[in-house]
């Protein structure tokens, strides 16, 4: 059993701080722009709340029943058959994968922290080249931003789930969110505001293809964590009497809103400038800092608070993916927290230096498979396999296997009979289904 409990909005502000990562800020805003804005806005909010909620909400009930990780949860909780369950736990793995490239990225967002402040480049060439030049030709500061991000992140959860998590989510996540609000206020300034509300809330469903309608999916999906434990990791360690449906609510809420903000933000300066919304992943990194640079000094101070922030959403969520397996590695083996980390984050290391290597031109060779470099196989593998794989279990354990009755007790106090049967629908029947078309699109078309 899990000892560390987190306080009241500790498990709200952790959930949040997991949910809220790379994806809402930079991912979210570039998903908008090439899926035709307002339209792929609306079908992401539908799915979010019947599919991403209804999920989120089946981990919360699994870690909040077994009090336990996610390995045991399985064991615990299945009436039959638990020694077979229990290797549906390992999906805690999943995250070591995560983790691996998501620190690289949050390294470069380190990297551009400093950018920001000395030398943002003037224009939409230059931004690229210099974008281009670090993923592909830097190793050495690359390695050092990667290392930083890296030994940040298991400091943080060395020191456990009141003293590192919880901590760390209640300075860093207000923050994050003040400092989208003071880059909200400074954008409702702008000519480019209006244009930039009205690309993500005028839908135009003529520019919906079947593709936004599964990016969607998935990434609703995907934004909130789900399908590789945390959730149920933090939920086993949440305060006895929580109202277990309110905190998955406030959890979609903060995320989704923080979405949005960002989305608005990041658009207002880009109909500013008159630059193109469409310009996939690189928005953030190569068509922002010189539409920053623009803005003189004021476009530096700016810069340097929008990459903190993605900064404090990148290392909130890295945090939360290391939870699940140290959580296993502590109940199961009797490991110190210490020495569960050190085995983790060696494996973690190795892992991704072979993925910062797999971009670098001179080095990729030595960590290229099956002519895919290393950083896309675990991007692939992670997001497009085992990540809706872990969903689909989820959603048909408890589906299927726990006890109707004893859901339903749980529940039972924080939501009335129609909502029980809408939740119970929806995770039996529309999560597991919709998961799956997403899995299949993303494997085989």
């Amino acid at each position: 059993m899990h000892g560390e409990r987190f306080g009241r909005m500790g498990f709200i502000l952790a959930s949040a701080g997991s949910a809220i990562g790379l994806g809402n800020i930079w991912k979210f805003p570039y998903m908008t722009g090439e899926n035709g804005g307002g339209a792929f806005v609306v079908i992401y909010l539908l799915t979010i709340t019947f599919i991403g909620l209804s999920l989120f909400l089946a981990e919360v009930v699994m870690g909040r029943l077994s009090r336990s990780d996610a390995v045991s949860a399985f064991e615990v909780l299945a009436p039959s058959h638990a020694n077979l369950w229990k290797y549906s736990g390992f999906m805690i793995f999943t995250g070591m994968l995560i983790l691996a490239f998501y620190t690289i990225v949050i390294g470069w967002i380190f990297k551009y922290i400093y950018i920001s402040t000395f030398a943002l480049p003037s224009s939409v060439k230059e931004a690229g080249a210099s974008f281009g030049g670090m993923v592909t030709t830097e190793t050495i500061p690359q390695i050092f931003f990667f290392t930083l991000a890296f030994a940040l992140t298991f400091w943080i959860v060395s020191k456990g789930v009141k003293k590192g998590i919880e901590k760390v989510n209640v300075i860093l996540m207000p923050l994050l969110i003040i400092i989208l609000l003071v880059l909200f206020a400074y954008a409702m300034s702008l000519d480019g505001f209006s244009k930039a509300v009205t690309f993500l809330f005028s839908p135009d469903f003529s520019k919906v293809q079947s593709t936004s309608i599964l990016a969607a999916v998935g990434h609703a999906f995907f934004t909130l964590s789900l399908g590789m434990g945390t959730i149920m990791a933090y939920a086993a360690s949440m305060p006895k009497h929580e109202n277990i449906v309110k905190a998955s609510f406030m959890v979609a809420f903060l995320d989704t809103a923080v979405a949005l903000t960002a989305g608005i933000v990041i658009f207002t300066f880009i109909f500013h400038f008159g630059a193109e919304p469409s310009q996939g992943p690189g928005l953030v990194f190569i068509s922002l800092p010189p539409l920053f640079y623009q803005l003189g000094l004021m476009g530096n101070i700016i810069s340097v608070l929008f990459f903190t922030a993605l900064a404090f959403a990148g290392i909130t969520s890295a945090v939360s993916i290391v939870e699940p397996t140290v959580m296993y590695m502590t109940n199961r083996f009797k490991m110190s927290r210490k020495k569960a980390l050190i085995t983790l984050g060696s494996i973690v290391y190795v892992f991704g230096i072979l993925a910062l290597m797999s971009n670098i031109e001179t080095l990729k060779g030595y960590a290229t498979f099956f002519g895919k470099g290393f950083f896309d196989i675990l991007d692939f593998t992670s997001s497009s396999i085992l990540l809706p794989l872990g969903g689909m279990v989820i959603a048909i354990f408890v589906g299927f296997v726990i006890d109707r009755t004893r859901l339903y007790g749980l529940l039972k106090p924080f939501m009335n009979d129609m909502l029980f049967k809408l939740w119970y629908f929806s995770i039996k029947y529309i999560t597991p289904i919709g998961v799956f078309i997403v899995m299949v699109n993303k494997l085989f078309f």
